[in-house]
């Protein structure tokens, strides 16, 4: 059971968080996207949110400016990823998505921005808080929006998501990766950025 639940660490490591949000995303609303932007758009999302950031993290590491591995647990070792994200997830949201100004998504990235940025300053006072509820809390709140958009509410879904975020917290109290206040204040961080900006677009 241990090594299931640190499955959910890796599967839904914030790396990944962007691009599912973004799949889910296009695929509620597959008919309003010719397929080929739809692809292109998801093969920046991919490469913006998980290539680049992994290449970048082992050059990093190469060039002993970082001495983590990939779930950066070490707070101390947070402030320049976290930078560095942030800047991946203003360019989503600004040029990446811009040719469709009227895209939901675009907000979910500027909710992810300013979570990032939050995470950071946390960092910077040295203060831990976790990446992983962050972002599926994130990921939780943006999908129950849009299902709370269409004015049918999908109530399997929001459980399932709720669930999801459950598994996930246990899971990294199961790798000893964080206490109970750092992933209540992640996932505070991560659904508060998010709901926030409801009123731009529900």
């Amino acid at each position: 059971m241990k090594t299931i639940l640190k499955l959910y660490s890796y599967i839904f490591h914030p790396l990944f968080v962007s691009v599912y949000t973004s799949l889910f995303y296009f695929g509620f609303h597959s008919k309003y996207y010719a397929l080929n932007a739809i692809v292109i758009l998801l093969a920046q999302i991919f490469l913006l949110t998980v290539l680049i950031p992994i290449a970048v993290f082992y050059l990093l590491r190469m060039l002993k400016l970082l001495r983590t591995d990939i779930m950066v647990n070490d707070v101390k070792q947070r402030k320049l990823p976290l930078a560095i994200q942030a800047m991946y997830f203003y360019f989503i949201s600004f040029y990446t998505l811009k040719p469709i100004p009227d895209s939901d998504l675009k907000f979910f990235f500027i909710g992810a921005l300013a979570s990032t940025i939050l995470a950071l300053f946390a960092a910077i006072l040295r203060k831990k808080i976790s990446l992983h509820m962050i972002g599926v809390g994130g990921m939780a709140s943006f999908i129950i929006g849009l299902s709370v958009k269409t004015s049918s509410p999908n109530l399997l879904l929001i459980c399932a998501l709720i669930l999801l975020t459950g598994i996930v917290a246990s899971s990294r109290l199961a790798m000893k990766a964080h206490t109970p206040s750092e992933l209540f204040w992640g996932t505070v961080v991560g659904v508060y950025c998010q709901v926030q900006l409801f009123v731009y677009w529900l």
